[in-house]
């Protein structure tokens, strides 16, 4: 049987922990699945419970930082350093595996050796209880990894979430740990570059639950410019590292840039669209946008944007439903939405 090596950082989670182990544990009973618990100096009870964890179980370890170190090296630590089964998982205490999550992956991994990683959809919620998760794989397909990658860098949207993800320890070793520089999106970066040396597969199933709270890493809604620097930063990280392996690389780059100047110039336009220019960046967003692709001025979204402007943030809501470029972007992103959730693509 498989083993599947479970990384799981924690800091001031103490009271997602217990549940989390039981997800990794408990709810996988086909399967030979080992955990590992890294406290990163939490000032909560974290360390104590996770003692706990690992005193009842020969299957929980521990380590406990004497200093905080960051989430990054401690994802490392544990991926890098002590990680050694067939596969490994990184799962955020806040996090957990839905029932036979592990089971699934490494079934498919077992029987696809050219797929570097699988994952499957994740059902985020906010409550103390999670949601009832579809535990029924109602479609599995590879895809080839230049192909995957690709159509991230033409469609520069992270719609894989880490706790639903099972990587081949071997490959994750290979290609090295999460880059510390990329604090936001180093998860997007780790499956590209995982893309561009193995296959990549896709399960049509709940693989996961992602916990939404008020003390989560992700960026809130007005740090658009972060969002999209950072992103950018890990393309261009991807590109760095892995050019050997793109033959189509430079073009690769220019689709990339080009296209995420025109996602920040979208949320400027629809800053405009739905009267929010008093909180969201619109300045900074066509800045970013010009640095990103020089020639940003010949985009249509870019005079859509200027035409708005002339008349004002007061004005443009009322004309919303006249604009054609609105309605078509809306139309296109239900069919993009509904073909990801049919394809995992």
């Amino acid at each position: 049987m498989s083993r599947v090596d479970v990384v799981i950082p924690c800091y001031n989670y103490g009271r997602f922990l217990t549940d989390c182990v039981a997800s990794a544990i408990d709810d996988q009973p086909e399967s030979d699945v080992h955990v590992l618990i890294i406290d990163d100096a939490s000032q909560d009870d974290s360390a104590d419970i996770a003692r706990k964890l690992a005193a009842s179980s020969d299957r929980v370890e521990v380590v406990v930082h004497p200093v905080n170190r960051g989430a990054i090296p401690t994802y490392n630590e544990g991926l890098l350093d002590w990680a050694e089964g067939n596969y490994c998982v990184l799962l955020s205490a806040d996090d957990k595996l839905t029932p036979g999550a592990l089971r699934r992956a490494t079934e498919f991994l077992d029987g696809h050796p050219n797929v570097g990683f699988v994952y499957g959809n994740a059902v985020w919620f906010r409550s103390d209880e999670a949601p009832p998760a579809q535990l029924t794989c109602r479609l599995e397909r590879v895809f080839a990894g230049r192909r995957w990658l690709e159509r991230r860098f033409r469609e520069p949207v992270n719609r894989v979430a880490s706790p639903a993800v099972v990587v081949r320890t071997s490959l994750q070793h290979q290609v090295g740990g999460y880059d510390p520089r990329l604090y936001h999106t180093s998860d997007a970066e780790m499956w590209m570059r995982l893309a561009a040396h193995a296959d990549v597969g896709y399960l049509g199933v709940d693989q996961a639950y992602y916990r939404r709270h008020d003390a989560n890493m992700s960026l809130g809604l007005d740090d658009f410019v972060v969002r999209f620097t950072q992103l950018r930063a890990a393309y261009e990280a991807v590109l760095k590292h892995c050019e050997p392996f793109l033959p189509d690389a430079a073009n690769l780059s220019r689709v990339v840039h080009r296209r995420l100047a025109h996602e920040a110039l979208w949320v400027a336009v629809r800053a405009y669209d739905r009267r929010r220019t008093d909180w969201v960046p619109v300045d900074e967003l066509v800045a970013f946008a010009f640095d990103c692709w020089p020639d940003t001025a010949s985009l249509g979204i870019y005079r859509g944007l200027q035409f708005r402007r002339s008349i004002g943030p007061r004005v443009t809501p009322y004309l919303q439903p006249l604009v054609w470029s609105a309605v078509i972007r809306e139309i296109r992103d239900r069919f993009r939405r509904y073909s990801w959730a049919r394809q995992g693509f």
